[in-house]
């Protein structure tokens, strides 16, 4: 509907403008619009949503109208019509028969000088070629292609002619488009390289066009489209026309266009266009290809040749470019079938290049050539059809040599520096992406340069341009798979170069390398500019990486060459010379500065060695022999980053070091070192064999510094070692990164260090042993040493081939190190191979395996060595085996123990004599894990029940054969089963052997080794191994140290001599204890018993288990009776613990032993006579001691022989010691060591339940003690006299061994006297009594207390003593503790006999008699004493009170209690009750009243605290009956009261009259506070207890009974009195 309504719009507009002039053109526009309207009806009705364009073309009569309106030739009607016209024709609504009337319109219109009519006839030309009325005949194509050509051949106004121009043009392409699809051709076009845009660099521009090439190209190279001579319709128009445009160019008309002439760059320029979009039409079509051989090229040949005549000066060079841009073009697309053509074509372009040529001509020509260089395709595709053609010219090495004849005329410019920025310049811009423009005004200086400077740059882009096409079909023929990457871990090969485009590439460089290399240096060595410098230098690494890749070795080595002159520039001596003579003015230390090496950093440098870095990593497979040229180049690098004299360019200038700024200095020195770094850490990606070049290459630069440096520490010397030191880094960097395939590598590196390790240098010594021990760290410290399985790069490898390798590994890495030590001729190499066996261990100990035995092998020769610090070393080694490695070594265990006994027994250092047997523990810790998990332990034994038969000890049969397991990692799994037993044995024949050192400190050490193995694992060795160990090795060593200690001298000895003083050696001091070999055989035999006693503390009944331990033990108390008569003090002692430790540490030993140790106690003490000294009262001590621990750990095996043997032994040891020091509490004023010994034990003495008889002798025995008045024999007496009332007696047996005990004629017959033992016996004895059983206890309470109130009495004649306040608090805490529970009756007083009793409270009444009341308590002291003593004899006083009063409170309840029975029945019993029952209840009621009665003539305190006591219980029991009396006579109501309560109530009332109490008492009573004060203060307080009773005295008043009634008004008379409340008169 749109078009109908514009095309009405149209025709209205056509009738309006018609009316006057043009009725006939005004009657058809509205014949036309009513046409149109009927039109639009019709689609209406029929449903149709618009006009059909179809509907309009089968309507002849609208074409018609507006056909009529351009024929009338009127400018505004023609506008109109023409307009119409293409609508019509772009809406496909004109049938194509009418087009040729339509063309002779337009035609007419063309000849027509209107600019608007021109313009619109061109556009409708436009619009027909590109809608489906294109013309398809020859006549209408002719016709409308004329109509262009005719408009742009005879107009003269600016618009039309580039409108028809441009018409045309697009003409001719949309002609050419149907060709294509006439011909059925591939239709996508290949896009000009010219025309595309330029990228800032040549690569972009070779990866451009690389990406723009086409299928097209390959598939006609390959054959699958063929040629076609028979040509379409279409085919046919499309050759008519390139025909007539052919021989326009060249001059000629245009026949089939009817044109005599066309602008020769206008056809020029459309036969470029459809050379270069329309490559299929030459390359299938037969005639089009005849036509561009003979025609074009031809027209094309002609033009290059022809000069600039033919349209004038101005317009040569646009035609040159168009012509040489067509030329470009049949060189680039249709070469491989225009070989003769290009091949002329280049060489005249090649020749362009050095005729004497305008300086634009030649840019032009070398555009082209730079064109065809970084086309990838096109110089592949040239140098296939040229080059390697034999008859045919080597076109593509012609051009390489002319562009680089281009680049080496800029040294023979005389404007080269200028040309040279220039060229600077122009790469600056093109890397920020700024295109220069050739500008064909030649004639200013500055342009000239530019030119010049331009042609150069195109030269060396085209260079490059070859250089990358190189590279890029190298990588092509790597990814095709011609060529093996570089990268790959591949063995690389030489002769693997055998695929089509790898052949073309090594012919390329072999006919190009030495032309390129030489332009590039030249450019490189006179150019400082980053940007063209980064373009030459990548196109060194791309030519060079290609080169290696191709194995082309010459090209690369010389690449290589020329790219390391270029990294860092040295200065000769002659520089460093005319440097001095330049500043003569300079200062002195200028000058020094000047004279040393000062290398500079230019930023061409350090791009050269990023490009050196960067191809070393590409190329580090199958650089090869080549190595060497970028070491050298690296180590020079090394020293520069390490001198101090090295800069960048920056900071060169000579400015003070102060002001220089360091940061891009050291960031480039930083980045190059991590580059270098790097290069030598990707050799783990390498190839073996390309890792063994790189470490040939610098071993040979190694090697050759070596040998030109001697001991000297020149500046050339000192250069030579930093290069062995590069190369010494760097083979550890290589052999770190390549852990993983170590072993094909170890051997050169490591003889590379050996043999500098025997240079002469010290310096190149040093650096040889550190690096070993880098290498073998890092070797052992990788990963397939570790705990897993080795990890191998080849999965098929089995478990065992894994092991086989790391074995090999494991033994070469290790035996460089042992060959080191055993060859050195120089005492530091063996002291730095020690060194590195200690750190390896250190860090890798636990990973070793395979190459213990050549490692122990090696320690134990060190063992024998002189020198100190090689010892020291040797031993560090073994100290860490023994704490890290022993796991590891299960195999050598034997020689480990071989090379720690020989570090035991060395003579030259003493700690490591002692540390060693300090390892041997260790080793014995690792071997009884062996034993732990062999043996299955008996619990409750302490040994371990295993088969004891014989191993096998042939060859080194210490071994059991076990599979192992190969799946596990763990220590089980990769270790054999050794004879455990053997090892132990074998260590401690080795102690055995120490035990004899002639070195104390040796012997001793060994000796506490061996007992604490023993003690350590005793538990897991079994009965044989425990016979083995107590007669081959502990008997032996306990005789052997014995002897040693009896025969030894006793020689005082001189201590080391440590200098001289006045001429005199000055010894260092020997303690007095150890100056003698007898003193220090002592130590040692000691040292044996100890360890002994500590084996019986742990596995006594274990031993006692053997079979022949009794005469092991009878051969040990010979020992122990020996040491103790004849050894010193502390042998003695030893031995007396060794027993005792045996005794004491069991209880479930056997009789036999507790007897025998008791037998040797008791012979030391009744040897007495001539056993005395120092020693033997410390012996006693311990027996003492040690008899107390043994009874209380074995009470209940004692019997009544044996306690009474106890008693014996420790009698003799009191009576003994009492004799030996009577005057030792006088000198030093404390009981002697052996009564306080025996003090200490006597608590623990107790008897057990099975010997409760004991407890009387026992005590009896310590009672003797005491400080008394009658003799012994007198106390016995007594006891005797006694002993019927005890109801246990002591066996005959028992009697007669205590009386062969007793019958020493040494033994005192007197009463010991002595205080201070009495003083602490005291306390012991009250502790022992209260322990006692109740039968036991009872009978000696009477001597208990009779001998504390003898001691108590020493208080009249020693008041200041302390016996006596000792005893008084004994005796009070007997009465509190015992008595009082004793008094109170119960089950324990039917075992004490009445006589028993009475003698108690006899005693117990004599004690307080005398101490508080008769004479003992009147002592007065014999000094003034001071009053914190005062005090303390009144606290104890008191404290005596205290328990009297506590025995009162308990008596009182007592009577109380017999007092409450007569009342507490009740009423209907009472007169059941035994008439002697009412008397004794009675009885105790009176004699509670005189206890708390209180006469005015006896005032003593202890009467007043009597009454004190039992005032209150008085006053609660009269309550009690009297309250009792009133309630039972009212419930009896008129009954008689039982005789026994009236008696009962008037004996209490009586009383009550009778009762006066004294004033204290009174003060306990329950009165109100105000009465008592009242009281006290009229002094009234004595009958104070009847205020208490007043309100029950006042209840029963009202009572029936009259005795009662007046007994009560007599009490309340003497209350009234107390009160004051005396009857008065009233008068009064």
């Amino acid at each position: 509907m749109a078009l109908v309504a514009a095309l009405e719009a149209d025709l209205r507009a056509l009738s309006a403008e018609a009316r006057r002039r043009y009725p006939a053109v005004k009657d058809g526009a509205e014949h036309a619009i009513l046409k149109l309207t009927l039109s639009v009806i019709c689609s209406c009705l029929s449903a149709s949503s618009s006009s059909s364009a179809s509907d309009l073309s089968s309507n002849d009569d609208i074409l018609r109208i507006f056909l009529m309106a351009c024929g009338v030739r009127n400018t505004k009607l023609s506008v109109i019509g023409l307009a119409c016209l293409q609508k019509l024709i772009s809406h496909d609504a004109v049938e194509p028969s009418s087009l040729k009337e339509i063309l002779t319109t337009l035609k007419d219109h063309s000849e027509m000088a209107e600019e608007i009519i021109q313009l619109k006839t061109l556009q409708t030309i436009l619009i027909i070629f590109q809608s489906r009325l294109h013309p398809e005949t020859e006549d209408n194509m002719v016709l409308a292609l004329s109509i262009c050509l005719r408009l742009l051949d005879n107009n003269r106004l600016p618009s039309v002619y580039n409108t028809a121009a441009a018409t045309f043009r697009q003409a001719v392409a949309l002609v050419f488009d149907q060709v294509v699809a006439a011909e059925s051709l591939p239709m996508p076009k290949f896009s000009s390289s010219s025309q595309t845009a330029r990228t800032g660099s040549v690569t972009g521009d070779l990866s451009q066009n690389i990406n723009n090439s086409g299928p097209l190209e390959k598939d006609v190279i390959s054959g699958r489209l063929t040629m076609r001579d028979i040509l379409s319709e279409t085919g046919k128009l499309g050759l008519r026309l390139l025909e007539d445009l052919t021989a326009s160019a060249a001059g000629g008309s245009a026949a089939w266009l009817h044109v005599t002439s066309l602008p020769r760059t206008f056809s020029l320029e459309l036969i470029e266009f459809v050379l270069s979009n329309y490559i299929s039409v030459f390359k299938i079509l037969r005639p089009y290809e005849q036509v561009l051989r003979h025609q074009i090229c031809s027209l094309l040949m002609t033009s290059l040749r022809t000069s600039s005549e033919l349209e004038g000066e101005m317009v040569e060079p646009y035609i040159r470019r168009l012509v040489l841009r067509s030329v470009a073009h049949i060189i680039r697309l249709y070469s491989s079938s225009l070989i003769t053509e290009c091949e002329v074509f280049l060489s005249m372009l090649v020749k362009a290049t050095f005729l004497d040529l305008p300086l634009w001509h030649r840019i032009l020509v070398l555009e082209i050539l730079r064109g065809f260089c970084v086309e990838a395709r096109t110089l592949q595709i040239l140098f296939q059809n040229f080059d390697t053609h034999p008859k045919n010219t080597n076109v593509v090495e012609s051009m390489v040599k002319a562009l680089a004849r281009v680049v080496s005329s800029i040294q023979f410019q005389e404007t080269s520096e200028e040309s040279l920025a220039a060229v600077a310049g122009m790469f600056s811009s093109k890397a920020k992406g700024i295109e220069w423009i050739l500008d064909n005004d030649a004639s200013s200086a500055a342009v000239l340069v530019a030119s010049e400077a331009h042609a150069i740059t195109l030269a060396i882009e085209g260079l490059l341009g070859v250089v990358f096409t190189v590279a890029t079909l190298t990588d092509e023929a790597v990814d095709t798979g011609e060529l093996e990457s570089p990268r790959y871990e591949l063995h690389p090969s030489s002769d693997n170069c055998t695929g089509k485009t790898s052949r073309l590439c090594i012919s390329m460089i072999e006919s190009l390398w030495l032309t390129i290399l030489d332009a590039f240096s030249l450019i490189l060595s006179r150019s400082q500019d980053e940007a063209i410098v980064l373009e030459i230098l990548k196109g060194y690494q791309a030519f060079t990486q290609a080169c290696g890749v191709l194995h082309a070795v010459e090209p690369l080595n010389s690449f290589l060459a020329s790219l390391c002159k270029f990294t860092i520039v040295l200065p000769t001596d002659a520089e460093r010379k005319s440097s001095i003579v330049q500043s003569p003015v300079s200062k002195r230390s200028e000058v020094q500065v000047e004279q040393k090496d000062v290398i500079v950093l230019t930023p061409k440098n350090v791009q050269a060695l990023r490009t050196l870095f960067n191809i070393a990593h590409r190329l580090h497979n199958v650089l090869g022999a080549s190595w060497v040229l970028v070491l050298e180049t690296l180590a020079a690098l090394d020293r520069a980053i390490h001198s101090p004299h090295a800069t960048t360019q920056e900071v060169a200038t000579a400015v003070p070091k102060l002001t220089r700024e360091p940061s891009r200095q050291y960031a480039d020195f930083s980045i190059l070192s991590s580059l270098n770094s790097q290069l030598f850490e990707s050799s783990a990606l390498m190839h073996v064999s390309a890792v063994k070049s790189l470490l040939s290459a610098l071993y040979m630069l190694s090697h050759q510094s070596m040998t030109e440096t001697s001991d000297s520490v020149s500046s050339a010397s000192s250069k030579k070692i930093g290069s062995i030191s590069f190369s010494v880094d760097r083979m550890i960097s290589i052999l770190v990164n390549n852990l993983h395939r170590v072993e094909p590598l170890w051997d050169q590196v490591v003889s590379h260090f050996l043999e500098l390790a025997v240079h002469s240098n010290p310096n190149l010594r040093t650096m040889a042993l550190d690096a070993l021990d880098q290498s073998i760290c890092a070797v052992l410290g990788s990963e397939q040493f570790g705990e897993d399985p080795p990890r191998s790069r080849d999965t098929t490898l089995d478990v065992e081939s894994k092991s086989t390798e790391l074995k090999s590994v494991e033994c070469v890495v290790l035996s460089s190190l042992r060959g080191l030590y055993f060859s050195a001729q120089k005492a530091d190499v063996r002291v730095g191979s020690l060194k590195i066996l200690l750190r390896v261990l250190e860090r890798c100990g636990e990973k070793l395996y395979y190459s213990w035995p050549g490692i122990l092998e090696m320690l134990r020769s060190v063992a024998d060595a002189s020198e100190k610090d090689v010892a020291t070393l040797g031993f560090q080694s073994l100290r860490v085996i023994m704490s890290d490695g022993l796991p590891t070594l299960p195999k050598t265990v034997f020689m480990c123990i071989d090379v720690t006994g020989a570090y035991s027994a060395q003579k030259t250092d003493l700690n490591i004599s002692l540390t060693a047997i300090g390892l041997l523990w260790t080793l014995t810790d690792f071997i009884a894990k062996g034993l732990h998990h062999g043996c299955q332990v008996e619990k409750g034994s302490g040994f371990s029940n295993v088969d004891t038969s014989p191993h096998q000890t042939n060859g080194e049969g210490v071994e059991e054969h076990v599979v192992s397991n190969s799946n596990k990692p763990d220590f089980e799994a990769r270790t054999q089963i050794v004879n455990h037993e053997k090892l132990l044995f074998l260590v401690f024949s080795l102690i055995q052997k120490l035990v004899d050192d002639d070195r104390p400190e040796v012997r001793n050490s060994a000796v506490r080794t061996f007992f604490q193995i023993l003690g350590s694992h005793g538990n897991k060795l079994s009965k044989s191994m425990w016979e083995d160990c107590l007669w081959n090795y502990i008997f032996p060593m306990l005789d052997s140290a014995s002897h040693k200690a009896a025969t030894s001298s006793k020689d005082e000895w001189q201590g080391k001599e440590i200098g001289t003083r006045g001429g005199k050696a000055v010894h260092m001091l020997i303690h007095h204890s150890r100056n003698t070999a007898q003193k220090q055989w002592d130590e040692t035999f000691v040292l044996v018993l100890g360890g002994i006693a500590r084996l019986f503390r742990s596995y006594f009944p274990l031993l006692e288990s053997l079979p022949n331990f009794w005469s092991g033990w009878e051969s040990l108390l010979a020992f122990v009776k020996n040491s103790i008569f004849n050894g010193s003090k502390e042998v003695s002692l030893a031995a007396i613990n060794c027993l005792q430790t045996a005794v004491v540490s069991h209880w479930n030993l056997q009789l036999r032993y507790l007897n025998s140790v008791m037998d040797v106690y008791e012979l030391v003490f009744q040897k007495s006579s001539s056993y005395t000294g120092d020693t033997a009262t410390k012996v006693k001590q311990e027996i003492l001691h040690g008899l107390g621990e043994l009874y209380v750990q074995s009470l209940k095996m004692f019997d009544d022989k044996m306690y009474m043997q106890l008693l014996g032994i420790v009698d003799l040891a009191v009576k003994q010691a009492i004799i030996s020091s009577e005057n030792f509490e006088t000198e030093f004023g404390h009981v002697p060591p052996v009564l306080r010994h025996a003090l200490e034990i006597l608590p623990s003495l107790g008897p057990p339940d099975h010997l409760s008889s004991m407890w009387l002798i026992l005590l009896r025995e310590f009672l003797d003690y005491l400080p008394g008045l009658l003799l012994l024999c007198q106390m016995r007496k007594v006891r005797l006299s006694k002993a019927p009332q005890v109801t246990v007696q002591v066996s005959s047996e028992v009697s007669e061994h205590k009386a062969d005990v007793l019958s020493d004629k040494t033994i005192p017959t007197t009463r010991i006297t002595s205080n201070m033992f009495a003083e602490k016996l005291i306390p012991a004895l009250v502790e022992l009594l209260l322990q006692a059983p109740a039968v036991e206890k009872y009978i000696l309470f009477p001597e208990i207390i009779q001998n504390l109130r003898r001691c108590m009495m020493t208080r009249r004649d020693n008041p200041d003593g302390s016996l006596w306040k000792v005893a008084a608090e004994g005796f009070n805490r007997l009465l509190v503790e015992d008595v009082k529970i004793c008094s109170a009756g119960g089950d324990t007083d039917l075992k004490i006999s009445k006589t028993a009793r009475m003698r108690i409270w006899k005693e117990i009444g004599d004690v307080y008699e005398i101490f508080l009341v008769g004479y003992c308590g009147r002592a007065l002291s014999s000094n003034s004493l001071p009053a914190a003593a005062l005090k303390a004899n009144e606290t104890l006083e008191m404290a005596l009170l205290d328990g009297l009063g506590d025995v009162l409170e308990r008596l009182v309840l007592t009577l109380d209690r017999c007092a409450s029975r007569t009342c507490s029945l009740p009423i209907e019993t009472v007169e059941l009750m035994p008439a002697h029952c009412s008397r004794f209840s009675l009885t105790c009621l009176q004699k509670l009243f005189s206890l708390s009665s209180f006469e005015t003539e006896n005032r003593h305190s202890t009467r007043a605290e009597v009454s004190r006591i039992s005032i209150t219980t008085l006053m609660e029991r009269c309550e009690f009956i009297l309250s009792r009396f009133l309630i039972d006579e009212n419930n009896l109501g008129k009954r008689p009261i039982p005789n026994a309560r009236l008696e009962e109530i008037i004996f209490t009332l009586q009383e009550l009259d009778r009762l006066t109490i004294h004033p204290e008492s009174a003060s306990v009573l329950q009165l109100r506070p105000s009465l008592k004060t009242i009281l006290q203060e009229d002094n009234r307080d004595s009958r104070a207890h009847l205020l208490v009773l007043f309100p029950s005295l006042c209840e029963i008043v009202l009572s029936r009974e009259m005795p009662v009634r007046e007994l009560v008004q007599v009490l309340l008379r003497a209350v009234a009195t107390e009160l004051g409340l005396k009857k008065v008169s009233l008068s009064s």
